[in-house]
């Protein structure tokens, strides 16, 4: 059983071009797209004290394009630096998490960990479709980590600020499922993934 397992894993992380490869990228964004909002919901049954307070709307993770209408393929490579600066910025919570109040177990510290490496993941694979000689894309954490979160509001506000992070994870892998959908179908892909 294991052999068989080993050879499905094998099987699934080669290359395969076309269509297949966007299409499995189209469902492991939806995938990271439920992991981060059973997290977000993980997050606000662990952090009661914030259901009385909404963060406010404005993105923490923000592109330009130098192009006015930009392909599809510079749309990935985009969205590619914007993945990077989630993980940066999910590195930071887990970080700062781990400051306050210690390693910890449980279904949240589980869920984050399995969004940290769905996302890594998701990183490895927009780089492996749209990464070229001429352009290429890292797959590192994007972000310095140097958010002041402990100052007037101290606990609180970083409480916040991670509410704030999983909200821009979850905006952002719903803008990477419809993406790269637009790339899978632009490649000779179907609607049904």
């Amino acid at each position: 059983m294991a052999a068989q397992e080993e050879q499905q894993l094998t099987v699934s992380e080669s290359p395969v071009p076309g269509p297949l490869r966007t299409g499995r990228a189209v469902a492991l964004a939806r995938q990271l797209h439920r992991e981060c909002t059973d997290l977000l919901q993980l997050y606000k049954e662990k952090e009661t004290d914030l259901l009385d307070h909404t963060p406010d709307d404005e993105r923490i993770v923000t592109l330009s394009s130098d192009a006015e209408e930009p392909s599809t393929e510079e749309q990935v490579q985009m969205l590619h630096s914007a993945l990077r600066k989630c993980l940066g910025l999910l590195h930071c919570v887990i970080l700062r998490e781990e400051e306050e109040w210690g390693k910890l177990e449980g279904s949240y510290e589980t869920k984050k960990e399995n969004v940290r490496t769905r996302l890594e993941h998701l990183l490895h694979t927009t780089k492996d479709l749209v990464g070229s000689e001429d352009k290429a894309l890292e797959v590192t954490p994007d972000h310095p980590c140097n958010e002041d979160t402990d100052g007037v509001g101290g606990v609180f506000a970083l409480k916040l600020w991670t509410f704030r992070v999983l909200l821009e994870l979850i905006h952002w892998a719903d803008h990477a499922a419809k993406t790269l959908h637009d790339l899978h179908l632009q490649r000779g892909g179907t609607d049904e993934i």
